[in-house]
């Protein structure tokens, strides 16, 4: 998988003043363009769009420094398809306009090139299981919240705290296969991850009942999920759970994510210092090889 990771980051560059074809960067990377977003993601910590973006106006930089071309030059082999576009992108990354930075001779910033290994380091087993699990319901409350990449996330902390104890008892009575009780329920993201963009976030229940009245309901067909287990400190042993699942155990497993609702049930200790916590997510097998 990293193998073929690399090869579309050499690709990207080779094609930086060219449109890019996420499918095509796909197929190099012998995966598809749903596991390629999410897996350069998680592994860069950036939308793959975001890295293009920032690729292209590095060197777009160096070349406004350069002066050998006009600025609307440079704009439209990058992609612009005006100056006043390309002064606006050029600016909120570099913190100053083309045209001062050329009089100027202004200090740019840079996004290196990208590059990924698999470091084995062997200290801990990751738990996990792939399950094959039937069709099934999705019930509960539903809001929809912004994505935040790191610290807490207000939006779903305070519509949380607005359920009521009656309400999640309720639902939870309708629990009545895996994962048991109360879980999270993250859907309909947008392809980029990135920071702001919005998902349906669920208090729900994973059941093969129908909604009542009052809550959201979120079919899901059959398939394949991979399944980790982790304990520690909260919330970082879950924090480093997300990590090494797309760091370590995707590039060296057979499998890739695919399209679907992302599940986790965590049960806090009594003081909330410890979780045990139970991650489920969508997964088909790779088709291409995984060496990394």
């Amino acid at each position: 998988m990293l193998d073929g990771l690399n090869q579309a980051m050499e690709q990207i560059e080779r094609n930086l003043d060219q449109p890019i074809d996420v499918a095509e960067l796909a197929r190099i990377a012998a995966t598809s363009e749903y596991h390629l977003r999410r897996m350069f993601s998680a592994l860069a910590g950036m939308p793959l769009s975001e890295y293009i973006r920032r690729r292209r106006l590095t060197l777009a930089g160096a070349e406004v420094l350069a002066a050998r071309e006009t600025l609307l030059e440079i704009a439209v082999r990058y992609g612009y398809g005006s100056g006043e576009a390309f002064a606006r992108a050029f600016r909120a990354m570099h913190g100053v306009g083309p045209g001062e930075a050329r009089r100027t001779g202004a200090t740019l910033s840079s996004q290196p090139r990208m590059a990924f290994r698999l470091v084995v380091e062997g200290s801990t087993a990751m738990r996990h299981r792939v399950v094959d699990k039937p069709a099934f319901r999705v019930v509960g409350l539903k809001a929809r919240v912004p994505l935040v990449h790191s610290g807490p996330n207000r939006a779903i902390i305070d519509f949380v705290r607005g359920i009521g104890p009656q309400t999640l008892e309720r639902l939870e009575s309708l629990s009545d296969q895996e994962p048991q009780g109360i879980v999270a329920v993250c859907n309909d993201l947008d392809p980029s991850r990135a920071e702001g963009t919005e998902l349906d976030y669920y208090q729900a229940v994973i059941t093969s009942a129908p909604a009542p009245e009052g809550m959201s309901a979120l079919d899901v067909p059959a398939g394949a999920w991979a399944v980790f287990t982790t304990s520690g400190p909260a919330p970082q042993a879950i924090q480093e759970l997300w990590r090494d699942v797309f760091t370590q155990w995707f590039p060296s497993n057979p499998y890739r994510s695919r399209p679907g609702p992302e599940i986790l049930r965590t049960s806090l200790s009594t003081d909330g210092t410890e979780a045990d916590a139970e991650l489920w997510l969508p997964v088909e097998e790779a088709r291409g090889g995984t060496d990394g």
